[in-house]
């Protein structure tokens, strides 16, 4: 199995036929990665964690270049529909169910989006990086309150030759969902709130995953999105789970689990 980052929450997991693609997002100005539209136009399988605008915001442009079916809960697909989306490209997923794409079988489990908190909002809304990046400010704020999440996160799990990845959507998990234990990577976006270390090892103490792997932790749509340092976490680690490889990728390059 790899698995490779694009930056944002954007993966593409694959093994030797098959491949899925979850949350593709084309990056404003800016940012510190820049996937382009070729990178995901060839894929068949798109799936969607949630409505928002960097998980949702690019698959109306990406549909239109290509015949792939996007998988998505029940608002995002109302979404693309505004957003004249073919609904012959839209499947409409819930937890539960169980996706079959070749060899890779993908199960939709009920996920949580983190909880912004006052400091994190002060911190982004009072900032000069309003003004360097006010053109990607007005056209967030005009395009957001399109893109809900309505409390429909989604968590996968990702399962091929024998391995499982657990992708999160947003850097929390449902009180009453049990989810599965001992998994062979655990995606975690890491970004979203002032305490992102806390966030993280309460998953991690919940989940005990063989690996972590580390999204959504890069500058993708400044001046909203941030660069974070994992610094702080990886120390955190090695304390409390010093046997924990944790993988911090580089955007396009394909990591294998083996």
């Amino acid at each position: 199995m790899k698995i490779t980052w694009f930056g944002t929450a954007s993966l593409l997991i694959e093994n030797e036929e098959d491949r899925i693609l979850i949350d593709p997002f084309l990056p404003l100005r800016g940012s510190e990665n820049h996937p382009s539209l070729l990178d995901y136009q060839k894929e068949d399988s798109i799936l969607v964690t949630h409505g928002h605008i960097d998980h949702l915001g690019s698959i109306p442009k990406i549909l239109r270049n290509s015949e792939a079916t996007v998988y998505c809960s029940a608002l995002p697909a109302s979404t693309l529909e505004k957003k004249k989306a073919d609904s012959d490209q839209i499947v409409i997923i819930r937890p539960g169910d169980v996706l079959h794409f070749g060899e890779i079988t993908v199960t939709p489990l009920p996920g949580k989006h983190i909880k912004f908190d006052a400091k994190l909002i002060r911190h982004t809304f009072l900032n000069l990086r309003i003004l360097r990046y006010f053109p990607n400010f007005l056209s967030l704020l005009f395009r957001n309150h399109t893109y809900a999440e309505g409390n429909e996160t989604l968590t996968f799990l990702v399962e091929t030759g024998g391995k499982k990845i657990l992708v999160l959507g947003s850097l929390a998990l449902e009180e009453a969902t049990e989810y599965p234990k001992y998994v062979d990577m655990l995606i975690l976006p890491y970004q979203g709130a002032t305490d992102l270390v806390s966030a993280a090892l309460s998953i991690i103490a919940r989940i005990e995953p063989r690996t972590v792997l580390l999204d959504h932790f890069d500058d993708a749509f400044p001046p909203i999105s941030r660069h974070i340092d994992t610094k702080p976490l990886k120390k955190a680690l090695t304390e409390h789970y010093p046997e924990l490889p944790v993988v911090k990728p580089t955007a396009g390059k394909a990591i294998t689990l083996l």
